[in-house]
């Protein structure tokens, strides 16, 4: 199916007297998140002209916006701009990637990305209305109108475009554009799911026997602060509860470098006091937060436990929020996680080995130097969701429903957040945590990021999949990879006039696979243990799990067969390639190496023992040397059990050539 956009019919929706300034370009990407700094660079590098909306001055979302221990799963569904991501910000730190960072380092990455002349970056506004055309048989979008999110603020901006894509974590656009959406948690009967609606389970949980009365043991002395009156539904039960968010809290302890955590104005001690109940039932030992440490002496904080950096219940109103009720509850969680941290330090009735623990920790004097040292992210982890041509289930995410018009992967646990905190049996109880994993990698739909009928609209971010597998689905990787393919399908779109849903989904697949970075470089080769078509094996091994993509083998110990891998990649293009082999962190044991470039060979003991694993991933890349190699498949490596009793691992070999 054609599709004709008529760009010059779109009249600005500003009222008399005011004069908009038109722009206008081939694709406009709303939401300057990690995946519309993709998307805009995808599309850019391809010749596009792009425009990149953000609603403040933040680059990069919450991958520049504190979380810097990144959700991995499992890094083979880490692919194209996504994987460049990491490996940029593992040249900053002297590594092949780096899935641990600082946000200033991330920021600046992302902002390396928006340096290419097709790009324009338009900071400080949001959709004010969408201007549509209806059509029999389908609607498209002519173009956006766009207001100032500051009180006083430049013209009017009107952004006419071929094609749009919602990056945003709220879905904004997506939602003005009148796409249908879903917010909360569906009852499981809606797609046959068992781990969607209301859950009461024991993960980040009081234990029994806390009160929940200010006056312990007296209801009507009310309840106290963050606990809600509503009563627990069935399990299973749907509503319109959102998973609760909070602050990833990067904090330094670098006395050089960080500021003290001082009482903030609007501190009230009343809202942690379920804290001190908690911790009268049971001495705690650490802080009640997650604490990953990133480079230089800095945090990723996390929530952990139940009590912690999870603001819950207070989010509801947040999806479908306009401007001032969103910054209303920005400022809720600002006040409720500084006030938290400065409680911890200084409130006598938090043990003493507590409070000197929070003292050691400051603001960092480095990081959001324009918003206090504060990031003015907090974590969107989920608001509004699309019902797109397919909807993503728990079904796909356990294997149990397969796509073939996969644009990308998908590996993370089931995840949700606690979505209330209410009175069960006269204790205080979460409700909503869900962590069930266990699975390997799955594909994800091109459908669920198309709408039914909108024909020139991508939404990536906020795309269509039920609540628990959106779940699994939400990683920043994840959302870089969607946008790519978003940004892909919109090129495509364009340049062969055919509606967002009418794209060839394989072509688009094929673009991916041979042009991952988008500006025509060499793409790497990866050779992974499943694959039939390049990897020769000798003797016995076992599948295991846990390692990169969705196997990896492992040499039988019963018999006294030679145990070996050959892996023949298909060089494409001759050149130098430095080549790595998959490492995990629980396997330590010694295998034997063969490299042969076409030419020559080199033999050598691959000790894995000594690598430093970081982060949430099975393994790392452990460099083999560089070697020129030929085009074609005469070379290969040679993976060997040094003794046939080892307990050996064959998992993937990466050839990255030199750009």
């Amino acid at each position: 199916m054609k599709y004709f956009a008529l760009i010059f019919l779109f009249v600005p929706l500003f009222g008399i007297g005011q004069s908009p300034n038109i722009k206008t370009c081939d694709i406009c990407i709303y939401g300057a998140t990690s995946g519309g700094v993709i998307a805009a660079y995808t599309a850019a590098v391809q010749g596009k002209k792009v425009i990149l909306i953000a609603t403040d001055e933040h680059i990069g979302g919450l991958s520049s916006g504190g979380l810097g221990y990144t959700d991995i799963g499992n890094k083979y569904v880490v692919s194209g701009l996504a994987l460049d991501f990491y490996r940029r910000i593992g040249q900053h730190y002297g590594k092949l990637e780096q899935w641990i960072f600082e946000p200033h380092v991330a920021d600046s990455v992302f902002r390396q990305y928006l340096r290419n002349k097709y790009i324009e970056l338009i900071t400080w506004q949001e959709i004010r209305s969408v201007k549509r055309n209806l059509r029999k048989d389908h609607i498209s979008i002519l173009g956006l109108d766009l207001q100032s999110t500051k009180k006083t603020g430049p013209i009017p901006i009107s952004v006419i475009a071929k094609q749009y894509i919602d990056c945003s974590y709220e879905g904004d656009l997506m939602a003005k554009a009148q796409v249908p959406y879903f917010v909360g948690r569906e009852a499981n009967s809606v797609y046959k799911e068992t781990l969607d609606g209301v859950a009461l389970r024991d993960k980040h949980q009081f234990p029994d026997g806390i009160d929940p009365y200010k006056i312990i043991g007296d209801p009507k002395s009310g309840l106290l602060w963050g606990i809600s009156r509503d009563t627990l539904k069935p399990n299973g039960t749907g509503d319109q509860r959102v998973q609760t968010y909070n602050v990833r809290i990067c904090l330094s302890d670098d006395p050089n470098n960080s500021i003290p955590i001082t009482r903030p104005a609007d501190y009230d001690s009343t809202h942690y006091e379920l804290y001190l109940r908690l911790i009268h039932y049971k001495a705690p030992t650490d802080l009640p937060m997650y604490i990953s440490e990133m480079p230089n002496h800095k945090t990723d904080i996390n929530n952990n436990g139940a009590f912690s950096t999870d603001m819950i219940g207070l989010n509801y109103d947040y999806p479908d929020g306009d401007t001032e009720t969103r910054k209303k509850i920005v400022q809720m969680h600002q006040s409720y996680t500084q006030g938290f941290l400065y409680f911890l330090g200084h409130d006598l009735r938090v043990p003493e080995n507590i409070r000197n623990k929070m003292l050691k920790w400051g603001y960092p004097k480095d990081e959001y130097l324009t918003t206090d040292h504060w990031t003015p992210q907090i974590y969107v982890r989920e608001a509004r969701r699309m019902l797109g041509a397919y909807v993503m289930t728990q079904a796909n995410c356990e294997g149990k429903a397969t796509v073939n018009d996969g644009i990308a992967m998908a590996a993370y646990t089931m995840d949700s957040h606690n979505a209330e905190r209410i009175v069960v049996n006269g204790m205080v109880k979460n409700e909503g945590d869900v962590q069930v994993g266990g699975f390997g990698p799955y594909p994800i739909s091109y459908r669920s990021i198309t709408p039914k009928n909108v024909s020139n609209l991508l939404v990536p971010v906020c795309l269509s999949a039920s609540h628990i597998a959106y779940g699994s689905i939400r990683m920043e990787p994840v959302f870089m990879v969607l946008s790519q393919s978003a940004a892909q399908a919109a090129v495509y779109a364009i340049d062969h006039r055919v509606y967002v849903q009418n794209v060839d989904v394989n072509a688009i697949r094929n673009i991916l696979r041979t042009n991952p970075l988008a500006d025509g470089s060499t793409a790497d080769v990866l050779v992974d243990d499943n694959d039939k078509a390049h990897v020769r094996i000798l003797g016995k091994w076992t599948i295991g799990k846990d390692g990169y993509g969705p196997t990896v083998l492992l040499s039988d110990t019963t018999n006294d067969q030679a145990k070996s891998l050959k892996f023949l990649p298909a060089i494409a293009k001759a050149g130098r390639y430095t080549i790595y082999a998959y490492a995990s962190a629980e396997n330590k044991t010694p295998v034997g190496l063969e490299i042969f470039d076409g030419n020559n060979k080199k033999t050598f003991i691959l000790d894995p023992g000594s690598i430093n694993v970081e982060g949430q991933t099975s393994g790392e890349w452990i460099a083999l040397g560089k070697y020129k190699l030929a085009s074609g498949r005469k070379a290969y490596v040679k993976l060997s059990a040094i003794h046939n009793s080892d307990k050996a691992q064959a998992d993937a070999i990466l050839f990255v050539p030199d750009r």
